[in-house]
Order: C-alpha cells, then structure tokens, then sequence
C-alpha cells in the first residue's frame, strides 16, 4: 500500500510518500505556483519517482480556502435571512476590542446590504413556529439576487438551528431559481446559537465554496489524467481528513487543513518519544506557527477569527489551536518612518521570493539573513536542486537595512534574526503561559524549513530545556497528514439547567448526530466516538467542554457530570463553586475513522558521528564568525552524539546547535536536544 500526502504552503509545496510494503518513505519538495496550484502539486508527484497509477490514498492539505477569503476574491454572494435581522451580519457585535485605536474598523462584510434578502418566517428559541413561512417572499428574495447575477447564496434563517425546516424550504427554492448559484445552508454547517457567529460562517462557506469547490474538482481531474485512481482525503481544519464531496460542501472546514498536520505530527511524535506535552512550532517560509499538545491530545478550539480578533470573520467550527505569526523565512526586513527595525508580516512568498532565490526579489528576508551569516550552505539548499546568491543576499540587507541603521550587514542579519526571534517566542507564550501552562513543562518540536534553523534560540529564550528536531521536517505538515485520521464534528444547542437535563432527548440527539456522522465517514466500521457537553455556570456568558459518555448519558448520571465540570474548571481558572447551580448549552460530538497505522523504520546504530565538512558560521550575537562541523543527517545513526557549536544539514532544513546545546539521535531517527542555558 502507498499512501501520499501533499500540503501546498505559502512557499513550497511538500510531499511525503509510504511505501507500506516496502518500509520506505519517498520525500520531493517544489516552489508553489500560486496562479495554478495543481501545477505544484504534479511538480512533487513527478519529482518523488512515485507511479501516480500505484498510489493507493492521497491526502492533500491546502491554503486556498483562507487565501480566498483573505485575499477577498471569493464569489459575488447573496444572503437570505429571516425578517427583521438583515443587519445582524453587518453589525456584528457591539464590543469594541481596540478601544484606544483611533483607526479601528469592524469586519468589512463579504456581502454588502443591497445583496441581503429577508423572507417572512418565525421561529422561538425553542422551535415552534411563530410566523409561517411565506413562499412568496423566499420568490421574491430569488429574483432579487437572480437579477445581481450572484455566483453563491447563503442562508441562515432564525433559530434554524433547533428545526431547520423552514431552511431547508428556502434552500430547495433557492436552487430551482438559481441552479448555478452554489449554496449554503446554516444548518447543514453549523446547528449551534450565536446569530452572528452562525452568520458569518455560512457567508463564509458560500463566499470561498465557489473558488474551492472548483479547485478540488480541477485537482481530481488533473489527478486522473495523471493516473491516480485511489482515494482523495483532504485535510481539515479540526486535524482529520474528509472527503472531497464533504470538502465541496463545507470548505470552510478547511480554512487551516495545511498547518494542523504538523501539529498532529507533533503529538504523535512526541508520544512515541515518551513526551506526551510538546508544543508544536512551525516556521515555513511565509509565516510560524505553534499549538500546544496535552496528553498527546492537541488543543481544540471552539472556533476563531480569519484575520484576527478585532475585525476579523469568526468562523464557529472545531479546529485545533494555532496561534500565528507573520514571521517565516520569506518575511521581510524594513525600517519603519522613525527608523526602527521591523521583521514581516509581509512575505515575499514563493514569488518573486527572497533575494538570495535568483527569483527577482529584491526585498531582504529572514532566509536571506541566515544565509548571510553562513548558517543556511548556498550550495547545498534543497540537497543543491537551488542554488542560493550569498552575495546578493549580503548587498540586499547592506542596502536596506544596514545603512540606513548605521551598521554592518552581519549586525543587521542578525538583527533581523532576534527580531524574528522574539515574534515566535511570544507565540510561544501565547499558547502556553497565557493559557495557564509553563513551556518548561514541554518540549518543543521543530518543523516548517525554517523551524530547525531557529528553534533552540527560541527554546533558549523561554527556557525551555527539550528540543525535538523530527523526521522530514520541512515536510512535517504533509507527513502529519499521513498520520491523521478521519475526522467530524457535530455540534447541536440543546439549552437547558443540568438539575432539569432530559438525558432520553439528550440521547436523541446524540443519536441523531451519530447516525448523520456515519453517513460522512469513509471508515465507519473503526470509528471511534468523543461527546463533550458545553457547561457553565448559570449567568456565565461562555462554557467549558466536558468530556462524557454515551454510558453516563444513558445511565442518566448527573453527579459524575456535575463533578467532571467543576473539576475542569478547578483547573481552568484554579477555583470553583460546587454550589452553583449549572446550565448546559450544547453537545459535540467527534467522528473519528482510524486509518491505518504506519509503522515506521528503524534507523541503523552508529554512534560515532563525524563531521562532513566545516563551515564560518556567525552564531548568536557574535561579531566573529565560529568555525563549525558541518554533519549530514543523513549519514548520523541511532545513538550518534553531538556537541555544538554545529550545523546538521539535510534535504529542506539546517538544524543551528549552539555552544552549550547537546544533541542524541534516537533509534527512529529523530534528533533530541538538551537546550544549553535553560533552567
């Protein structure tokens, strides 16, 4: 059996293949084409060596659905709502978070209000029909958009969530009126409370649906025609992988479908590694990012904004925790208007890319720093498939930063690279300190081609004393997706004090969730099933998830629920309040299809490891370059030792070790490092 996966970064696409049979993996690597993703997509295929006629299951994560709707080319899109809540997507909510910010602005809405229809209908909270559906107005509505040649319609009537009904009448009418028009119904996406929230999703579902759906259709085609004729996954934001049919209809589930595979990797790495709590870092070449693993669980997310908390569009799916940096290896050095140094968020991508790429970019990038202080090797960059210009790199940054700062092109490259340096720790922090955890519990695991380069100055900085260097780093995404299982999460509002719960509807309900679920689920038959129950405390605004099972809701246990609540929030916010009276809001419910699982080759024992060249590197803030052993990962073995001050090169990534780091190769070929100067 072989098994591929691909993720299309911003600047690279990656492959990773498995060779079950014959115990091997096959790795390739090529620039992303932007205006033809497909095209990057057959580069790696051909490039790996691999029959596209012998690929038994190919995975694929992308970033086409959040670039769609960052870059604001999505379809021209209508929205249908119920009478007297045509505002509530504009709107929004009425909190202001930057309230000093002179130039703050809402969310800028995908529809605008000419292109928002009302029809008349009525639900309660609870379901019963206050005012009947008016077919006339739904007609009406059709025509309306019909006439603005809208390309996607969204839907998302009031209360939807507990009878969707009504919805479902406007979605049949809305097809017969406009069959090209792609749809989008807020029940078949989304079936929890928060009008607004609920809102922007659908809008969002529909505005991308278009550019997305088209992409994963022209991508089957362009497979095909290449030969492969086995199973199509695509990655999802929540770490599983779906379908293509359930990615056409919900393409807002794979806003983040590239970055979770590394975080997924991470955890199972971790886990075999004897590590259960890692924190996952991942620097590609347009931004980093990092998740924090418990448990050998990631962290789940009830939902997030695309483009930030402020003005951002919430998207209310589970996905797993990623905070997100503009920081990667093609993130640009600049001075700003008073003359200070700043590092990205801006990119030079894959295209024109950095300055030492020969590819016209004329803006100087964290990548051209490392290559201008020798820890990047120009002629060993992607195993010498790139060939980098050191020399342009240097007169780049000389030009312009180090001039107009008043210092030499080393002090600005390395400058650039604390700078950057210090953006990725605070991510650091962020999903970690922030949220109530101590990074020196953790080990951090390195991946993205820039990770390795920067990981143990990070890990220095938050003293954090265990660095993970894993297999195929800069292919860590696409080997996490051959790691993910198959994944869906339902959610349903089922609003109720847990002293009055009805555990036989409640059970209803679940049943119903999993019924639907094994419809969507490609393997059923090794399904594995998570519920969590949304709780508060009765006048609390947000709730906590708690774990139970389908036995403790049949049995009808109450106390054991109740105790699960205030345990979590023990932990959570370190007090609770056993007699409060508690409300329950929704249930999750989590699909999971088991995938096979890989078994990984062992590496050769060779603990002597010699070095295969030497190399002037500037390390740290040293004004004077060090002369460094330069070792192949390839040619290391298990139990190999390392002291740095060195360099480990191999295929996609250079790992830095500094003076007092220390480093051991471990029998799957994974590198450890104790971190020097942590406490």
């Amino acid at each position: 059996m072989i098994v591929v996966a691909i993720d299309i970064g911003g600047t690279f696409t990656d492959l990773v293949g498995f060779d079950a049979k014959a115990g091997r993996f096959v790795e390739a690597k090529s620039l992303t084409t932007p205006r033809e993703l497909t095209r990057g997509v057959l580069d790696c295929m051909r490039k790996s060596g691999l029959d596209a006629a012998a690929v038994d299951e190919l995975i694929h994560g992308s970033t086409i659905a959040i670039n769609t709707l960052i870059e604001r080319t999505g379809a021209k899109t209508g929205l249908i709502v119920t009478s007297g809540t045509r505002d509530v997507y504009i709107v929004g909510r009425g909190n202001r978070p930057e309230a000093y910010n002179l130039f703050f602005h809402r969310h800028r809405p995908l529809v605008p209000r000419h292109l928002t229809c009302e029809v008349e209908e009525r639900l309660t909270s609870a379901g019963d029909i206050f005012r009947p559906l008016n077919k006339a107005s739904v007609a009406e509505a059709c025509r309306t958009l019909a006439a603005a040649g809208v390309e996607a319609i969204a839907v998302c009537l009031l209360h939807s969530y507990v009878d969707p009904t009504h919805e479902r009448t406007v979605g049949t009418m809305a097809s017969a009126a406009l069959p090209h028009a792609y749809l989008s119904l807020s029940h078949d996406i989304l079936r929890e409370y928060r009008e607004f929230e609920r809102l922007s999703t659908t809008v969002v579902n529909a505005y991308i649906g278009p550019r997305v759906g088209g992409y994963v259709k022209n991508l089957k085609s362009e497979l095909a025609a290449a030969g492969f004729a086995g199973e199509l996954s695509i990655m999802r934001s929540n770490g599983g992988v779906m379908t293509p049919e359930v990615a056409t209809a919900r393409p807002v589930a794979m806003m983040e479908s590239g970055p979770v595979g590394g975080i997924i990797a991470s955890a199972r790495v971790g886990q075999k590694l004897g590590f259960a709590n890692v924190i996952s870092f991942d620097m590609g070449g347009t931004t980093a990012k990092t998740s924090l693993v418990r448990d050998g669980e990631p962290t789940l997310a009830p939902g997030y904004y695309v483009g930030g908390y402020a003005s951002g569009h919430p998207v209310m799916l589970p996905m797993i925790d990623v905070i997100e940096v503009g920081a990667g290896g093609g993130s640009i050095a600049w001075t700003d208007d008073v003359g200070a140094l700043k590092v990205g968020p801006r990119s030079a991508g894959a295209d024109p890319g950095p300055i030492c790429y020969r590819g016209g970019g004329s803006e100087p990038t964290i990548t051209d720093a490392n290559v201008a202080l020798g820890r990047l090797d120009p002629h060993n960059f992607l195993g010498g498939e790139l060939v980098l210009d050191a020399g342009a790199a240097c007169a780049g940054i000389a030009h312009k930063i180090a001039k107009p700062l008043g210092m030499d092109a080393v002090a600005a490259s390395q400058a650039i690279l604390q700078i950057a340096i210090a953006k990725m720790a605070l991510a650091v922090r962020e999903v970690s300190v922030a949220k109530g955890y101590d990074p020196r519990d953790f080990a951090l695991v390195a991946s993205g081609g820039a990770g390795p380069l920067h990981v143990c100055a990070i890990a220095r900085e938050l003293h954090i004393p265990k660095v993970i260097v894993p297999l195929f780093p800069s292919h860590f995404s696409a080997l996490g997706m051959l790691l993910a299982d198959e994944r869906h999460d339902f959610i349903r509002t089922f609003y109720c004090d847990l002293a009055s719960l009805d555990f036989k509807a409640l059970a209803a309900v679940h049943d119903e969730m999993a019924a639907e679920a094994k419809k969507a689920l490609r393997h059923a038959e090794r399904a594995a099933w998570q519920i969590a129950l949304d709780l508060r405390y009765v006048g609390q605004e947000f709730t906590l998830p708690v774990p139970v099972t389908r036995e403790a809701i049949k049995q009808a246990d109450r106390q054991k629920i109740r105790a699960a609540f205030d345990a979590l929030y023990e932990h959570r916010y370190a007090h609770q309040s056993p007699d409060e009276p508690v409300e329950m809001v929704n249930i999750r419910l989590a699909a999971i299809g088991k995938r096979p699982t890989l078994r990984f080759p062992k590496l050769a024992a060779r603990k002597n490891a010699k070095p295969a060249r030497r190399r002037s590197v500037y390390l740290g803030d040293s004004r004077q370059p060090l002369t460094c052993p330069v070792y192949q990962r390839g040619e290391l073995g298990a139990g190999a030792r390392i002291k740095g001050p060195a360099l480990i090169e191999e295929h996609g990534t250079t790992t830095v070790l500094f003076a007092a780091d220390r480093c051991t190769l471990a029998p799957s070929g994974e590198l450890i490092i104790d971190v020097g100067g942590t406490r």
